[in-house]
């Protein structure tokens, strides 16, 4: 079985902001926008640099949607950051009027999304943005899971012509990926192989599948992992070759299962290989106040929630 590494936990949000900064020094035409969380979506850096690419719009996030998309006329990539909430939910329409409609070149950058946000609580916790987003005709949609594969996306949605929507968080969490790999939209990344079940992650559960997968292994089950980065467009192959193999799948992600990778998964399943599959996700439920270890603990969303699932499903073959 390999093994893996936490090489020291960092924030994804911070990989999004080392990402931003290379975009800075090396392509001309990368401009950023702000809704008033510059430290939040850790952009000081480019800011710094690059002042006159740096727009500070306040707390205005359907105006800055809008500013985005008429950049793009003018050749320009906007990368525009504020929260997860605020980037999708706030702005659904000038997105899909302004943004997905008309095929602009925005990349909406994401951060704090999910539970793991914490304290902040329900209001602030989107767990539909996935959903949200896949929906729109054309628009790419990432969920990267640890700094260095964030910082990786954010270097390749800067060459991918069309709207991107890319997902990351505020929390630190095991950094295990290569600091040097190329990420390529829509190809899931093979963690581990396995025979007995696939385990199919995003985000911050692609770890906590790595950790499922040691525990089961020494349970006597052999499990496959699969990082799924790429919620649009999904990786189909990855996911048929793996199921056909094993039989069955559990997907985990730190969103609700209605509208999240578990239900494209499914869509894929049900085409062309009906198989038994477990949610690990948010059960059609708001999330709360609390620590991102607590939350994660009472919406089972961790390690031992996808062991008990990949018990369950090996059990339904």
């Amino acid at each position: 079985m390999k093994k893996y590494t936490d090489t020291g936990k960092k924030d994804t949000r911070s990989g999004f902001g080392a990402g931003l900064t290379e975009l800075g020094k090396t392509n001309p035409d990368v401009v950023a926008l702000c809704a008033d969380l510059t430290g939040s979506l850790k952009m000081d850096e480019f800011k710094a640099n690059h002042p006159e690419r740096f727009f500070q719009v306040g707390i205005a996030e359907a105006n800055m949607m809008g500013m985005a998309a008429g950049m793009t006329i003018g050749g320009k990539i906007p990368f525009t950051g504020t929260f997860a909430n605020f980037s999708t939910g706030r702005v659904y329409d000038q997105i899909r009027q302004s943004i997905a409609y008309s095929h602009k070149n925005v990349k909406i950058c994401a951060s704090h999304a999910g539970v793991t946000l914490g304290e902040d609580g329900a209001t602030h916790q989107i767990l539909e943005d996935l959903g949200l987003m896949k929906m729109l005709p054309g628009m790419t949609v990432i969920n990267t899971c640890d700094y260095n594969q964030t910082k990786a996306a954010t270097l390749a949605i800067a060459d991918h012509d069309g709207p991107v929507y890319l997902r990351f968080g505020r929390p630190k969490v095991a950094n295990f990926t290569a600091a040097d790999q190329t990420f390529e939209i829509g190809k899931a990344v093979h963690l581990q192989d396995g025979s007995d079940v696939t385990l199919v992650a995003t985000g911050h559960l692609v770890w906590e599948a790595l950790l499922a997968a040691e525990t089961l292994h020494e349970q006597g089950i052999s499990a496959e992992v699969i990082n799924i980065h790429t919620i649009k467009p999904l990786d189909n192959k990855a996911i048929l070759d793996s199921v056909s193999k094993t039989g069955c799948v559990v997907t985990a992600e730190e969103h609700n299962y209605l509208g999240g990778l578990g239900e494209s998964v499914a869509r894929v399943l049900s085409q062309n290989h009906p198989s038994p599959q477990e949610f690990v996700a948010t059960q059609d439920t708001f999330g709360e106040s609390g620590t991102p270890a607590q939350l994660m603990e009472k919406y089972g969303l961790n390690a031992d929630a996808i062991v008990k699932a990949a018990m369950k499903v090996i059990a339904r073959k």
